[in-house]
């Protein structure tokens, strides 16, 4: 055996000198891409910060019951932010969720657009297919190394982190949908002259809507499991007080943040729930 370790490959050596190309030659583009995600990530947290935190809890539950028609809903939403308020954490849930949308913006952006293409293409899948598993198994730790080289502290590595780990899933969702779209309804489309495109935006995406919006909601829950992670690399949110509590042995204030974490995940997916069981 010692022949074999003796004479291993230097993947790690190939990956550091693969991140320094990147580091030397790539600055540019990295500083402009995190100045662009940066602008982002203030631009919605400007949203949710500057109102007063009891209006925002009062626009959020009036647009649950716009978004539901149930009054239930909207008292529940209402409740539960008022919960989070009351425990003291409104400001780290505003930043987790201008991080968690964010992170979802870019994966639906980039995991639509890649999903389509691949389901028309299914070369491409086949090749996409290894490296998705790669980003959803791959420890998160490795490449915070590189992100935080990269974009430094803050919350753009958390970012950049999270979209690596949730873009998978709406990329295999919008192919799952877009490639199982029924014959039938493409010959229609075929017969009455639609091109292309028409067939795409008439056809094919309506009847992948559900899958899409099933793939929103994976985003937005895998984000949220990251905020503790994020929290790691300088991201501001829920992930700050949850390390904190950790260091400290401190079941309460663990509780409480788990609580509010808890709160923002029902109530992420029950807006968007409510999309998805539209049928089709």
């Amino acid at each position: 055996m010692d022949w074999l370790t003796e004479n291993k490959l230097p993947i790690g050596r190939w990956a550091k000198a693969a991140v320094d190309w990147l580091t030397d030659h790539g600055a540019p583009f990295f500083d402009a891409l995190s100045a662009a995600l940066e602008a982002m990530i203030e631009a919605i947290l400007w949203v949710l910060q500057s109102p007063h935190p009891l209006v925002v809890v009062g626009l959020a539950g009036g647009l649950g019951y716009l978004v539901r028609r149930s009054w239930p809903f909207a008292v529940f939403v209402t409740a539960g932010l008022a919960l989070i308020i009351n425990q003291g954490y409104w400001e780290e849930t505003t930043e987790t969720l201008a991080l968690v949308l964010a992170s979802s913006l870019v994966c639906m952006g980039v995991g639509v657009p890649v999903g389509i293409a691949a389901a028309r293409r299914p070369w491409l899948f086949a090749a996409l297919r290894p490296v998705l598993d790669l980003m959803q198994t791959i420890p998160t730790f490795v490449y915070l190394i590189p992100a935080l080289i990269l974009f430094g502290l803050g919350m753009v590595p958390g970012l950049i982190a999270t979209v690596i780990f949730a873009v998978p899933a709406p990329i295999r969702l919008t192919h799952l949908g877009i490639s199982t779209t029924p014959r039938d309804l493409l010959e229609a489309g075929d017969a009455f002259g639609a091109t292309r495109w028409q067939r795409l935006w008439k056809v094919e995406l309506p009847w992948a809507t559900p899958q899409i919006m099933a793939g929103l909601t994976q985003t937005i829950m895998l984000s949220l499991s990251m905020v503790v992670i994020a929290a790691l690399v300088g991201a501001d949110g829920l992930g700050v007080p949850t390390l904190r509590a950790l260091n400290q042995v401190n079941i309460a204030k663990g509780f409480e943040v788990g609580v509010a974490i808890v709160l923002i995940a029902i109530i992420l997916d029950r807006f968007l729930r409510a999309e998805r069981g539209r049928g089709r």
